[in-house]
């Protein structure tokens, strides 16, 4: 009985041995992904500095106003504020930025016009009750334009390593409880 019961511990000994290691190189590989990915992305943002927008217009644009340049077919909002002592055009990420330097916000739904000429009405409204709020611009003195949100900020930085960091703690907590049990039972044999 004695015996069963030695190896019957040393399998569950074992199993939850690998299955610690197993966590700890998962929690290293996600380590490994999120470092190469998201962090770069977090360190090349230049909106860094924050500070207090003031709405001073807002405008929805259709196609046919943009100037004369082609682009994708949706309502357009365009919004100017009043950041850091200067004028300056407000983006919503820095991606909106890049995809469209006329259009502050870029609704999700672009398939059916309606429905985003409806979402663009509804961040239009809540800049007209929100006359301030914060927004982040580029400490460069030159810089027209503002971003009222960072894709990769500080908030998804720490949510992004949550996870890994918690796998990883719960690896090695694992591993330690198996290498104390085997130290105990050691004692305990040789007393």
């Amino acid at each position: 009985m004695g015996k069963k019961l030695v190896m019957a511990q040393k399998r569950g000994e074992t199993r939850a041995l690998c299955l610690g290691v197993a966590m700890v190189v998962c929690a290293a590989i996600t380590y490994y992904v999120l470092g190469t990915t998201v962090l770069p992305l977090y360190q090349k943002s230049v909106w860094t500095q924050e500070s207090i927008c003031h709405l001073i217009e807002t405008n929805i644009k259709d196609q046919e106003e943009l100037e004369g340049k082609k682009v994708p077919q949706y309502p357009c909002l365009w919004v100017n504020v009043s950041a850091v002592g200067r004028w300056a055009m407000l983006y919503h990420t820095e991606d909106t930025r890049d995809q469209n330097q006329q259009c502050s916000y870029i609704p999700r739904n672009l398939d059916n016009y309606q429905t985003a000429l409806a979402d663009v009405k509804k961040v239009r409204a809540n800049f007209y009750k929100h006359h301030e709020f914060y927004c982040l611009s580029a400490p460069q003195v030159n810089e027209t334009s503002v971003v009222y949100q960072r894709l990769y900020g500080p908030q998804v930085l720490l949510f992004s390593f949550f996870w890994p960091t918690f796998l990883l703690t719960g690896g090695l907590i694992l591993i330690a409880m198996v290498k104390l049990n085997r130290s105990l039972s050691i004692l305990a044999a040789q007393k």
